[in-house]
């Protein structure tokens, strides 16, 4: 009888370390599957943000394109940026504050 009951220990214990590597296997695949999803979580925030910069600057930008299309706004801007005058005018530059 103490045959029987040694083999089914030394079974039992056969059987509990491979359960417990399949499990730990598993539990290891499903904290590395947590940590990647958790990463991919962060780069969509990340580029969520990103893109609503851009959306801004895009709307930003089509609205200088919008302007820009009106020539009382070109003319008004060159001689504002590049000091370009109208016959007879002066220019007279401010010091900025």
């Amino acid at each position: 009888m103490k045959k029987k009951s040694t083999k089914a220990r030394k079974r039992f214990f056969v059987l509990s370390l491979l359960f417990l590597g399949i499990v730990g296997v598993f539990v290891g695949t499903i904290f590395q599957d947590w940590l990647e999803i958790a990463k991919k979580n962060q780069e969509i925030s990340q580029l969520t943000l990103y893109y609503s910069e851009l959306l801004e600057e895009q709307e930003s930008l089509n609205s200088e394109v919008t302007k820009l299309h009106d020539m009382d706004y070109v003319a008004r801007y060159a001689r504002e940026k590049y000091m370009y005058s109208l016959p007879g005018e002066f220019i007279i530059k401010l010091p900025q504050e």
